[in-house]
């Protein structure tokens, strides 16, 4: 897989390429990485890459020209490959796991940074394929949304992972939140780790742990759980479970 980032600043991604799963993704190349600065399009003294938006208001907007720029060198760097461009942005959709899943599926994807009050619209208009949002929140900039969205495109990638099973039993991975996981000691501070996990059982792990992903998403984020839409068995089931922690 191919990352085109445009940004203005590169440094900030150390953190995704200097640390962790996906600082070991990189170097067993497992994807590849290009940045591409607004600045360096630039024709001013003072490398200009924003102004003032019209209409008034506070903050200022990225220029078009220096963005125009960066697609087209990325574009002919691709020779022709097929390129999906994502702006990150509060006025996107939701970054889903599902999501996640479909952007692993492609070789290339630039990821648009932006800065101050955001980008001129044409940008998004001509260049843009979709928006996506992390959070109902706002940054100062799209370069932590980008490494949030590729840190977790990048878990999907495989040989990312130490076991091949890690990135299917996340949370979201089947539309539930993970079970509660446990290691050493037994027992610290009074709590003790369920005996279901102590006693080898596979069959009946396994069931203690979809038991517990149901319950985890019914008492933290019961919207997944109408997402999913159960089929009538696993609704009488869930209601069992319910009963017996009551």
């Amino acid at each position: 897989m191919r990352f085109d980032i445009i940004t203005l600043f590169e440094p900030m991604f150390a953190a995704l390429t200097e640390q962790g799963v996906s600082s070991r993704a990189l170097q067993k190349q497992l994807y590849k990485l290009n940045f591409w600065n607004p600045r360096d399009y630039t024709h001013d003294r003072h490398n200009t890459v924003d102004d003032r938006p019209y209409g008034g208001g506070p903050g200022m907007l990225m220029l078009y020209p220096p963005l125009k720029a960066a697609f087209e060198n990325i574009e002919q760097s691709l020779e022709g490959q097929p390129s999906h461009v994502i702006y990150l942005s509060p006025q996107g959709n939701p970054l889903t796991q599902q999501k996640v899943m479909e952007l692993a599926a492609k070789p290339q994807i630039t990821l648009l940074c932006g800065r101050y009050e955001g980008v001129d619209e044409r940008v998004i208009e001509r260049f843009v394929d979709e928006e996506i949002c992390v959070g109902d929140f706002v940054v100062s900039g799209g370069e932590l949304p980008a490494m949030m969205l590729m840190d977790a495109v990048i878990r999907l990638l495989p040989g990312a992972l130490g076991h091949h099973l890690s990135a299917q039993q996340d949370s979201f991975s089947q539309g539930l939140l993970d079970c509660p996981h446990y290691t050493r000691p037994e027992e610290i501070d009074g709590m003790r780790v369920p005996s279901v996990l102590l006693e080898g059982h596979h069959k009946k792990i396994d069931a203690w742990r979809e038991q517990q992903q149901w319950l985890r998403t019914y008492a933290r984020r019961p919207d997944l759980i109408e997402k999913l839409a159960p089929t009538s068995e696993q609704r009488r089931q869930l209601d069992a479970w319910l009963k017996l922690v009551d």
